[in-house]
């Protein structure tokens, strides 16, 4: 509910407003919620003087949106024009930190491009061949098995009657999980978990004590 305002604030805002300013513009000159302020500028007309100034910024989000989006991958392009095997052991090391298993070497996530890189790196970067790898899904009750199946199936490159497992949860998930998560495990990991361990802990070492 909008709040009630004074009628000195009410003629603020109407003034404001025939100036061309937004919402968040008045809201910063006065404090009070977007409710209100959208109830008070109702059939306040810009001035003819302010409306070249008004037109100009509408849409302004979503050109600033876009900017900073262009702006932000300009810099990582030059931050990054191209990976060593080393800066990418050391980007796998980072993602089984955060996601890996601490039991035994495997990794879950419900991010296909997070998978995919994961299921790279072992491929790629250690040598491990798809052969070793041990890969399942989990599921919903209202998802659909066979999608699943299909959708990791080609994040990871290996054959749906390949995969370990599908364990099916209680619960609903559609329009949140749609394809569940995936866990990749690699078979007899138990040298590759530590090799992991030991580049964490190196890292580690490299940054000043607190």
């Amino acid at each position: 509910m909008a709040k009630h305002l004074t009628p000195k604030t009410i003629s603020k805002i109407h003034s404001l407003r025939r100036k061309g300013f937004s919402l968040n513009e008045i809201k910063t000159e006065i404090p009070v919620g977007y409710g209100t302020i959208f109830k008070y500028v109702q059939g306040v007309q810009i001035l003819p003087k302010y409306r070249k100034r008004w037109f100009g910024k509408r849409g302004g989000s979503r050109k600033r949106k876009k900017i900073a989006e262009y702006e932000a991958q300009k810099r990582a392009n030059g931050a990054i024009r191209g990976l060593s095997d080393k800066e990418r052991l050391i980007f796998l090391c980072a993602l089984y930190w955060a996601e890996g298993g601490k039991g035994d070497f495997n990794f879950t996530n419900t991010d296909p491009e997070m998978v995919k890189v994961f299921v790279y790196g072992l491929e790629k970067i250690l040598g491990i061949p798809k052969s070793s790898l041990r890969v399942s899904i989990k599921t919903y009750e209202d998802l659909d098995k066979r999608k699943c199946l299909a959708y990791w199936s080609k994040i990871v490159d290996i054959l749906p009657e390949n995969f370990v497992n599908v364990d099916i949860l209680k619960g609903k998930k559609n329009g949140k999980l749609p394809y569940g998560m995936c866990r990749v495990r690699v078979k007899k990991g138990g040298n590759m978990l530590k090799y992991m361990s030991a580049i964490k802990n190196r890292i580690i070492e490299t940054y000043p004590s607190p």
